[in-house]
């Protein structure tokens, strides 16, 4: 019950290899890890993200079951801005999987009190080994791990009411935006799309930094990035939704629900 569970709370954030017979008809395609295309406009200006600040979430909800993932710190990469025209933006963000921490709650009964959040060892141990994000021999090279450590999301397309963020006043400028591109997981990458609270910080007339925040948790279907249960050595156990159907009906759901924070910086 223990790793089933677990093999279920790491779904949202995996980088895996799985068997493509167990594959429903919905999965992502493979990919090679993303690559950041630089700057479009020749005004962009670049941001390194502040790793130490950053922060990622996941809450995996259910009536008997609570698993949240919390892995702090595990923010990289860069965005160039343009603040005359947001919609010329790009970027690419990386989350460090090594970075991920699980905390559990339970509940008998749906009327009952959830118990008191608990991380666990071994239960850690156990996702570190589904997410392979450690060697196995035969199953995961040391390259394999580290491609899997990653979880990436490159960012194509920025869309707001407010554009010109040059144009607004004040050392703080907040902005609502929706952003879509690239999202990278599990070896595969699909398209994806986020609502976001954009602030940005400036100092008289220069832009300083700005931080992004999810408006609303951006949710990732397990098994589109064929994330399922793998035992200790690493090995294909079963689905997603066959481990749901057979001892988890009532206790997980087959997503990812993930927020995040950071701060990016002028260089």
């Amino acid at each position: 019950m223990i790793r089933s569970t677990l093999g279920l709370a790491v779904l949202g954030l995996s980088t895996l290899v799985a068997c493509e017979e167990k594959a429903p008809a919905t999965l992502a395609p493979t990919a090679s890890a993303l690559t950041a295309s630089g700057p479009a406009a020749a005004e962009a200006q670049p941001l390194g993200v502040d790793s130490a600040t950053s922060s990622v979430k996941f809450l995996m909800d259910s009536p008997l079951e609570k698993i949240d993932g919390d892995a702090p710190g595990s923010v990289t990469g860069e965005l160039y801005v343009v603040p005359q025209d947001l919609t010329k933006s790009t970027g690419l963000i990386k989350i460090d999987l090594n970075q991920l921490t699980l905390y559990q709650q339970r509940r008998a009964e749906e009327q009952g009190d959830y118990s008191e959040r608990k991380k666990n060892d071994k239960q850690n141990e156990h996702a570190r080994d589904w997410l392979q994000i450690v060697p196995h021999e035969g199953e995961v090279t040391a390259a394999q791990a580290e491609m899997n450590r990653w979880v990436e999301f490159k960012l194509e397309k920025l869309e707001t009411a407010t554009p010109n963020v040059a144009a607004l006043s004040g050392a703080e400028r907040k902005v609502s935006a929706t952003v879509s591109g690239d999202f990278r997981l599990h070896g595969r990458k699909a398209k994806k799309s986020g609502k976001l609270e954009l602030t940005f910080k400036y100092a008289g007339d220069k832009l300083d930094s700005v931080i992004v925040k999810t408006a609303e948790p951006i949710t990732v279907k397990l098994e589109e990035f064929e994330v399922h249960p793998r035992d200790a050595s690493g090995k294909f156990v079963k689905t997603v939704t066959e481990v749901i159907a057979s001892n988890l009906k009532g206790k997980l759901k087959n997503e990812a629900p993930v927020s995040f924070e950071f701060a990016a910086r002028a260089k």
